[in-house]
């Protein structure tokens, strides 16, 4: 009989264990929310120009983080606002919480992050730009893992977060502000036109204010670049 014990007692201490293991081990994957609010952007690093390493793509190369992005004054405040995803078919509300509190420091939530109405004031140049989410879900631009767009998808990826989904969002960077990308280069030709300084804000703040969008803003050794390639009127 005290043999049965004791095999019974074994057996229940190595269930415990077991159990006290697994939790241990699920709960070190899981971070707290002291935790994540401080990111894990540690690792990120920019190179002599400015532009920040990522060296699983090294060809993605935006020059402003997304901490930078919120607190310039961006999306005219909206962009973390609860939506409803017709892609996932869900709502989402206070999505803005899983940013690092850093990034969120000083800036008013309800108008400057989560506004359901856009602010033309709130963007550092003081104007509207943009499509819709409805608009970029219809065109097929928005997948499940980031139902806000490409910008979620940015802060993710800064956090260190990858997903199958890294290779078309960074294709789409470099369409839109990368050396060859089409807003960047349009910047850059309506700058040399005008005969402007590179970082005048009155030349084409609506380009501007996108490329911000996409973590980039026109720097005066990427102007001289670009300029070589703009031909005359």
């Amino acid at each position: 009989m005290n043999k049965m014990n004791d095999a019974s007692k074994e057996k229940s201490s190595r269930k415990r264990k077991s159990t006290s293991s697994k939790t241990d081990l699920e709960t070190s994957e899981l971070p707290s929310k002291k935790t994540k609010n401080q990111g894990n952007t540690v690792g990120v690093k920019r190179n002599e120009k400015g532009q920040l390493i990522f060296e699983d793509f090294p060809q993605f190369q935006p020059n402003m983080t997304p901490k930078e992005v919120l607190q310039a004054g961006s999306f005219g405040g909206t962009y973390f606002r609860p939506i409803y995803s017709s892609v996932t078919k869900q709502n989402y509300k206070d999505v803005w919480g899983e940013l690092p509190d850093d990034w969120l420091e000083g800036l008013n939530i309800p108008k400057q992050v989560a506004s359901s109405t856009y602010r033309e004031n709130v963007n550092t140049y003081k104007v509207k730009c943009g499509g819709s989410l409805e608009m970029w879900e219809s065109s097929g631009w928005i997948v499940s893992e980031d139902p806000y767009g490409w910008f979620q998808w940015y802060c993710r990826f800064f956090q260190g977060r990858r997903t199958k989904d890294d290779g078309r969002q960074v294709d789409r960077w470099a369409k839109c502000a990368g050396v060859k990308g089409r807003w960047r280069n349009n910047l850059i030709t309506k700058v040399v036109r005008s005969g402007c300084r590179f970082d005048n804000p009155t030349v084409s703040p609506v380009v501007r204010q996108t490329l911000q969008h996409w973590g980039y803003r026109l720097t005066e050794e990427d102007y001289k670049v670009g300029a070589k390639r703009v031909k005359p009127k």
